[in-house]
């Protein structure tokens, strides 16, 4: 009997629950044919160089998912889950830090870490976690319904999740297993059908439409899928002349002329979709509810620490001037601090830095008798080595929160008098039962093994930096 291996379960995994968000957000499947049919125009116009951050076949497979959970104890079992298919939890996200909205989640997001496996298939899955013991969202009394309502619902069958952990065990499943674990998997992800108590509902909704999401219903469902394009300005203007009513911005770097770092990303408005509500007195009728969207990503190189921290601060130039010029637009305040200070090539991010990249030598350097330097950034200005970028595959707080809260109906309530709970990455960890990596440890640790072969072919001694 044949056996499907990890990433063929991950890549089957992501095509099903694109193919089952289709049937149930149509215009997700216009959001998917705009983006191939974009995909498709950039590398017609642009050749090779529209592949240098990822091969055509690898940026039309990608999606990246979102899913919202209410407890520790569902957040391991979405751990078991993606464990089945080589994915690990990736970074840590405050999304409450992040906006001026009512948005009472942490969050990581579970992906493959190993280049080869990126390159298979990069599915990942951002998912958060509510906070039901931050004050400023939630009082004692709702805190404590809250966790009731969630202790009592189970959102993964027994049977998902042990074959979830044969495949992580084994690296593979037999095919009849396999086929087992992606309906049962998929299914876990549908929006159900179950009728939603209308009154918790709204309870919840007046302090956050996340909350309610969340913690209103008693199943978790996907709330967008995000396929990759590779002109993320121009899918935003086809899907505006299709009719479909994009979020007011971009969410992340501006559009400029220089290398794209990090991720932009945007969405469609969510939509109203028809739920069932049971009202106090039993009955049910029918309502709507607005809680997915479809969102799509632009991937650029991954910065350094020294990168982000220099990202941040123009963030924070960009709100200052905004804020010194509001009948301006954003855009074109972001465009020109970016100009003035991000280095406009790939070259003098690798240079200064900023960025991560692999390095390799170059075969075709003219042979003049010289020693080789012992820095990257001199050795690739004098053209001993050639630097291949590294695709950022993380998120962005405020971007992720931003595009939460261009989908939300209405603020909701922060009580700023309440001091918030506290999170880490170390405290999400123990909460998933696995170590939450840091994601610029992963991007260092690909670049440094770049860098071993070089030295090494190159006879210098010590580690290059």
């Amino acid at each position: 009997m044949s056996r499907i291996s990890q990433w063929e379960l991950r890549a089957a995994f992501a095509a099903r629950l694109s193919e089952m968000y289709g049937r149930e957000v149509p215009a997700y499947t216009t959001l998917v044919d705009v983006s191939r049919e974009v995909n498709e125009d950039v590398l017609r116009a642009r050749g090779a160089s529209a592949e240098r951050l990822g091969s055509i076949s690898r940026v039309t497979a990608e999606r990246h998912g979102a899913i919202r959970v209410g407890t520790p104890r569902e957040l391991r079992h979405v751990a078991r889950v993606f464990a089945a298919l080589g994915m690990h939890p990736v970074g840590f996200y405050d999304l409450r830090e992040a906006a001026a909205s009512a948005i009472p989640v942490i969050s990581t997001a579970f992906r493959p870490v190993d280049r080869e496996e990126l390159a298979r298939n990069p599915f990942r899955v951002f998912t958060s976690l509510l906070t039901p013991a931050d004050p400023r969202f939630f009082d004692a009394d709702l805190r404590s319904r809250l966790e009731a309502f969630l202790a009592d619902r189970e959102l993964f069958p027994p049977e998902l999740l042990t074959l979830a952990d044969r495949a992580a065990a084994e690296r593979e499943l037999p095919q009849q297993e396999a086929e087992r674990f992606l309906h049962l998997a998929v299914r876990a992800f549908e929006l159900s059908a179950e009728p939603v108590d209308k009154a918790w509902y709204e309870t919840l909704e007046r302090i956050s439409a996340v909350a309610a999401d969340v913690g209103g219903v008693r199943s978790t469902h996907i709330n967008h899928l995000t396929p990759r394009v590779l002109d993320i300005d121009e899918l935003y203007r086809r899907m505006t002349d299709r009719g479909i009513e994009m979020i007011d911005t971009i969410q992340g770097p501006p559009a400029w002329q220089g290398p794209d770092v990090l991720l932009r990303q945007t969405s469609f408005r969510a939509l109203a979709e028809s739920r069932a509500m049971r009202t106090p007195d039993g009955s049910v009728v029918s309502g709507a509810l607005r809680v997915r969207f479809g969102e799509v990503e632009a991937r650029g190189i991954a910065l350094t620490r020294e990168g982000r921290a220099l990202y941040d601060e123009l963030l924070g130039h960009i709100d200052e001037r905004t804020a010194e010029n509001p009948s301006q637009p954003r855009g074109e305040i972001a465009r020109a601090v970016w100009e003035r200070h991000m280095p406009g090539s790939e070259h003098a991010l690798a240079a200064k830095g900023l960025a991560h990249f692999t390095y390799h030598l170059r075969p075709d350097r003219p042979r003049d008798g010289r020693r080789p330097p012992a820095g990257v950034g001199e050795l690739l200005r004098q053209g001993w080595v050639r630097a291949e970028p590294i695709v950022y595959e993380d998120f962005l707080p405020r971007s992720a929160a931003g595009i939460f809260q261009s989908n939300l109906s209405g603020r909701g309530i922060r009580h700023h008098d309440q001091q918030g709970t506290a999170y880490d990455a170390d405290w999400l960890s123990g909460a998933i039962g696995r170590d939450v990596l840091d994601p610029f440890a992963l991007y260092e640790r690909q670049q440094h093994e770049s860098l071993a072969p070089v030295a090494r072919e190159l006879g210098l001694t010590g580690a290059l930096s």
